[in-house]
């Protein structure tokens, strides 16, 4: 025990609407109840979302690459170029992919790839128009260390970077990548991806140019309970620079999800995650990040039921439909489903359901139709 901290103490700050620090955190991690979670998790949901209801939003995650020069040790989809099932995606292909995206209602793309030294900058611009302006999609794209990789071969800094993608049609940043920002973690697990302050680079100057992004943490892969906290507070700091701006940048979910192991350098190395250790991770981020206005359920790597169940630690978002996914699968996890079947989810967990977009907009109030 931590002299002079209790759950009483912890659960009159959060009433309150005061911030818990870091040892608070350490100290939820350590001692409370799942049930005590829950409910702290839930004051703090509530105060930022609709306590009845509950967004996903659908959209198609697209990797425009598989080719790929870090070499994450916890990755199963990069390919080295001369692969015999490496790809880049034509624009045909891309077009088609948007099609099939709105004749089932989705808004956008979640688009990821690999540090392919082959694309052009030209490339990158072209992508990002072609999708936004001719097939009319939101482009929710490209993890810090892709925007990085854009600076290097166009010369032009992060800043100028971000704002000609912006210019573009670039409408989002997701927060893929960040991993656990410890610097001595990512050594161990991506020595070629940089550390933390490269990450946090990216996600500033994105703030700075007025660009919403998300913030993620993937856990699970040896870190600390410790170093999880140290990442949600660089975030919840982070957050609070971006709002005291008030020039639009900012984050506007977290999601966090345990590290799949499954066809990586890790198999069978690590624990396997849980359900409880993700039900307590997900509820002390809640809590802890008071600045986000939302935090999805990763019910895609924890399966349907945790997914429903997360809603009651902290969740107002059940995320993405998951038309298509390719990351997590190939590590030998994959759940999908449809807009009737997350709808389901939602109210059989207790709330009503509402499409969204990528800016926490409504499309279309589901739960009206």
């Amino acid at each position: 025990m931590v002299i002079g901290l209790s759950l009483n103490t912890i659960f009159d700050k959060v009433a309150a609407n005061d911030r818990i620090a870091e040892n608070e955190a350490f100290f939820l991690f350590q001692n409370a109840s799942l049930l005590e979670l829950s409910k702290l998790a839930t004051i703090v949901r509530n105060r930022n979302a609709d306590s009845k209801r509950v967004s996903y939003v659908i959209d198609r995650n697209v990797n425009y690459t598989n080719i790929c020069n870090i070499h994450c040790t916890f990755c199963a989809f990069h390919r080295s170029a001369d692969a015999a099932d490496s790809y880049v995606l034509k624009l045909g292909e891309l077009e088609q992919k948007a099609i099939e995206t709105k004749e089932i209602g989705g808004t956008g793309f979640l688009l990821q790839g690999g540090v392919n030294t082959d694309l052009s900058w030209d490339y990158y611009l072209n992508l990002v128009s072609f999708l936004n302006n001719n097939c009319g999609i939101w482009v929710h794209g490209f993890s810090p260390v892709e925007i990085q990789h854009m600076a290097r071969i166009n010369g032009l800094g992060l800043e100028n970077t971000l704002k000609s993608l912006k210019d573009a049609g670039l409408g989002s940043l997701p927060g893929g990548g960040a991993e656990i920002l410890v610097d001595r973690l990512r050594q161990k697990i991506a020595p070629r991806k940089g550390g933390a302050a490269d990450w946090l680079e990216v996600m500033e100057a994105a703030h700075l140019a007025g660009l919403r992004t998300t913030g993620t943490m993937m856990y699970g892969i040896t870190e600390t309970i410790p170093e999880r906290i140290e990442h949600l507070c660089i975030l919840r700091n982070q957050q609070d620079r971006a709002l005291s701006r008030k020039n639009g940048g900012c984050y506007t979910a977290f999601t966090a999800w345990p590290f799949q192991s499954g066809n990586t350098a890790w198999n069978a190395k690590i624990n396997e995650p849980t359900d409880v250790e993700y039900l307590r991770t997900i509820a002390i981020a809640r809590i802890f990040l008071d600045n986000f206005p939302h935090i999805q359920s990763s019910w895609v790597t924890m399966g349907r039921k945790t997914g429903q169940m997360a809603l009651h630690y902290g969740c107002d978002d059940m995320g993405s439909l998951m038309i298509e996914e390719n990351v997590v699968s190939s590590a030998g996890t994959t759940h999908k489903v449809n807009r009737e079947e997350i709808e389901r989810m939602i109210s059989q967990a207790g709330f009503e359901p509402w499409q969204r977009n990528n800016l926490y907009n409504p499309i279309i109030d589901a739960s009206k139709r």
